[in-house]
């Protein structure tokens, strides 16, 4: 179990990486402007090629980019971090419990930030008052971050419930190191200037190793243990995969384009979020209904 001094020590340490990451951001996050869109983008073309809505608040014009799919990630973002909410601080006082709400936590917040600047706000973020409309924004790389951060939390998760205390020193090791690597990477990507270092599909290649493991990982202890836990374990990671792999075909294929062409406005983001939000609540069913620290679980003989 995780008592409660340790869960305040990971919860200001999240609130710390995001304050680091909010003051990097203003002092460095500037030298991201000149990383421009190729070909390059006017804000008068930004909401030619994708539906936008203007509206006043207060006398100030606001631009929102594809209102219905924001809706989507903001839900997304909402739903996943109340659901981390609740299994970080549920009754049960598994640690294992405690991990899965901090990795879906870190991933609802970060599903807010590129929500804001991939889709809702990206005009404003982007494009207002410049010549060209940027490429990134910090709040993308804070994404991208927290994004790592909780597949990686996910990991320690898993360690609570099959992995003997005296054993998981070696994979928190690779943990931390793998977390410190990523922010190195896309922190260094920033200052530099370098696409591909702060890109998504980079993002999804650093983590492609650990879900693919966790994969074998839950195939091997299912054959072993026969558990429901480690079944739907199976099925939560054969089901990302097969949404990343929707979400890429749809890309490739330029599905977006077509529908868009005739005003239908549902993008490959879509596809994705909407497969997420599904996923979500697999993932909360399974963690509150079968997934145990392994002390308890073998206590229990399940």
């Amino acid at each position: 179990m995780t008592d409660r001094k340790q869960k305040l020590r990971i919860l200001f340490a999240i609130v710390g990486l995001l304050t680091f990451l909010i003051i990097w951001g203003l002092i460095f996050g500037v030298r991201l402007k000149g990383l421009l869109y190729e070909p390059l983008i006017t804000p008068e073309q930004w909401c030619q090629v994708q539906p936008c809505l203007t509206f006043n608040l207060f006398g100030i014009s606001i631009t929102l980019v594809q209102p219905t799919s924001s809706l989507i990630v903001y839900f997304l973002g909402f739903q996943t971090l109340i659901i981390g909410i609740i299994l970080s601080f549920n009754r049960k006082k598994q640690t294992a419990h405690f991990w899965w709400g901090i990795a879906l936590t870190l991933w609802g917040i970060g599903a807010l930030f590129a929500g804001t600047s991939y889709q809702a706000f990206s005009y404003e973020i982007k494009c207002a008052g410049n010549s060209f409309c940027f490429w990134t924004s910090w709040y993308e790389i804070i994404y991208l971050i927290l994004s790592v951060g909780s597949v990686d939390a996910m990991f320690i998760a898993q360690l609570y419930s099959r992995v003997n205390i005296k054993n998981r020193k070696p994979f928190l090791i690779y943990i931390i190191c793998h977390f410190l690597i990523y922010i190195t990477i896309i922190l260094s990507g920033a200052f530099i200037s370098v696409k591909f270092l702060i890109s998504f599909e980079l993002m999804v290649l650093f983590l492609s190793p650990n879900i693919g493991f966790f994969l074998v990982w839950s195939i091997w202890r299912y054959y072993l243990k026969r558990n429901r836990m480690e079944r739907n374990l199976i099925i939560i990671w054969i089901s990302l995969i097969f949404i990343i792999g929707i979400y890429f075909l749809y890309y490739l294929l330029g599905i977006t384009e077509i529908l868009w062409d005739g005003e239908i406005w549902f993008s490959e983001n879509d596809v994705l979020h909407i497969g997420l939000i599904i996923w979500m609540f697999y993932i909360y069913i399974t963690v509150k209904n079968h997934v145990m620290d392994l002390t308890i679980k073998s206590s229990k003989k399940a």
